[in-house]
């Protein structure tokens, strides 16, 4: 193992030993250009001087990226590799890599897209709510503001402990939910125990309601500046055309705002992603539970280091296509569209 973690050190050491080409070329091209001014070339001399100038500052930069990528090789290989061995196990990573992915997907996937689904549809309502406008509005309005407020100050994992412990310990869906299963299924000829089992909601829901009323506010002001960033006039000329309120949201606003706010939203998204981790806090064997029991039993974090890489591979694509859109919004907006 102590080999394995030499030959990639040495490797990246000869790799740092590329930046001696920018840096000679800087040389080179610094020394063109004071034989340019001394033959009396001002022209090549400043094109040999910016060109020497670009060459020294690749150097620079690169040179900073290699220092930092040195800089962790050598905290990985402290203490005879013993970091590298708590973190990155290699043999453990291999075992245990599929159960890890496996409870990844099926647990914290599955609950990041239906949240995911349910928050784009309960951010919008409550944006809408809090532009009702209107006197008959204001109560609505303030509901809204206070959803808002209260759950955007709510740290995300004291929500899932509240919704997650709470609401089943309350016992409303014990009253609850006979009388709705009820209607599809016969419970008359069923025990107890029987319809306990079958009108029970398991937990990964609570925890999909705990996020999706998290995000849900913080979607909702999302929605809100996009939809306050549309022209007040393009309002006017719906309602003067006779459409109500809601018609103008629909048809006018709401898909012009939609188009503003694809990049905040996928923001918000990749920030849900991530906390679909909080899960384990009511008890859900999600990746990260899944992950800390092999790390309990096996004395290393490697596994744990398993579902930090899940998570990088799965949100990195995300933020590039955030960039990317940004960056046609902007081309979009400097071109007049």
């Amino acid at each position: 193992m102590n080999g394995v973690w030499q030959v990639i050190f040495w490797i990246a050491i000869a790799a740092t030993a590329l930046l001696f080409i920018p840096a000679l070329r800087a040389m080179g091209e610094s020394r063109k250009a004071a034989a340019a001014l001394a033959a009396g070339d001002i022209v090549e001399a400043r094109i040999q001087t910016a060109a020497a100038r670009e060459n020294g500052w690749v150097t620079f930069g690169w040179g900073a990226f290699a220092l930092i990528a040195l800089g962790f090789a050598v905290f990985v290989m402290m203490n005879d590799v013993a970091v590298g061995k708590t973190f990155f196990y290699l043999p453990l990573m291999q075992q245990k890599w599929w159960l890890v992915t496996k409870q990844f997907f099926l647990t914290n996937i599955f609950i990041f897209v239906v949240a995911e689904v349910l928050v784009l549809v309960w951010g919008l309502v409550v944006a809408l709510a809090r532009l009702m406008p209107g006197k008959a509005g204001q109560p609505i309005r303030a509901l809204a503001i206070l959803y808002c407020d209260i759950f955007r100050g709510l740290p995300a994992v004291v929500t899932l402990y509240l919704i997650g412990f709470g609401i089943p310990t309350s016992g409303l869906p014990e009253m609850i939910m006979p009388h709705i299963v009820g209607w599809f299924v016969d419970l008359s000829s069923m025990t107890v125990a029987e319809q306990r089992s079958l009108t029970r909601i398991p937990v990964i829901w609570w925890c999909i309601l705990a996020l999706t009323l998290t995000y849900g506010a913080y979607v909702a002001e999302v929605y809100r500046s996009g939809i306050e960033s549309i022209h007040w006039s393009q309002v006017s000329a719906a309602r003067s055309l006779g459409l109500s309120y809601m018609q103008t949201m629909r048809y006018v606003v709401v898909p012009q705002a939609v188009r503003r706010i694809i990049a905040p939203l996928l923001n918000d998204f990749i920030g849900l992603q991530k906390d679909t981790a909080l899960v384990q806090v009511v008890g859900v064997i999600d990746a990260f539970n899944q992950s800390r029991i092999i790390a309990a039993n096996a004395f290393n974090l490697s596994a744990v280091t398993v579902v930090a890489i899940l998570f990088v591979i799965i949100t990195i694509p995300q933020a590039r296509f955030v960039d990317k859109m940004i960056e046609r919004d902007n081309a979009r907006m400097r071109a007049g569209g």
